[in-house]
């Protein structure tokens, strides 16, 4: 039997694929790049904000990243992404995110992150403000106002209020039926 060729593996993964040093994009697959709309010259070399929809998504993300892989060594999350090329460049879009960092103690200085884009079963359908599309992602995760306010820091009272401001886009009486409708189609 041939030795596995682990570069083929990762060129072929049928998910996208990142190994990053200090937030910034040093190798990616194919699916990464057709998932964003990106070529490689587009993305290999440049930080992981021009995935970002915000500055300060990117920026708040990184710190909560920096908190789970200190205590846990890896992150994971569903979040609202930028497509950076190709038809449909600056659309937003649902992606499930996970990634290890090489050594914990250092989160950002290397790593593996995957990125499977949730579109086809997960719509972005409301203009939504980057706090709003932060909250959203914590209440499909099932959190708390109070676990939500912890986690970016705010209070629970302030969740309450962008929480109520989702139901009234999305048209929900109840926090479940909000997040029913964040997971449809």
């Amino acid at each position: 039997m041939p030795p596995l060729d682990y570069r083929m593996a990762f060129d072929l993964a049928p998910i996208g694929l990142v190994m990053s040093r200090n937030r910034l994009m040093v190798d990616c697959n194919q699916q990464l790049l057709d998932m964003f709309g990106a070529t490689r010259e587009q993305l290999v070399g440049q930080s992981f904000e021009v995935l970002y929809p915000t500055h300060d998504e990117f920026e708040r993300t990184g710190a909560r990243i920096v908190a789970s892989l200190n205590a846990k060594g890896y992150y994971a999350d569903e979040r609202v992404m930028k497509r950076t090329g190709g038809p449909h460049k600056g659309d937003l879009f649902w992606c499930h995110v996970s990634g290890r960092a090489l050594n914990p103690k250092q989160p950002h200085a290397a790593g593996i992150w995957s990125f499977e884009d949730l579109s086809a079963t997960r719509q972005v359908k409301a203009d939504l403000t980057p706090r709003e599309r932060e909250i959203a992602a914590l209440l499909i995760e099932g959190l708390t106002s109070k676990q939500i306010g912890k986690r970016l820091g705010i209070s629970p009272r302030t969740v309450d209020v962008y929480r109520a401001r989702l139901m009234r886009k999305y048209e929900a009486a109840t926090t479940p039926l909000l997040v029913q409708k964040l997971l449809s189609a």
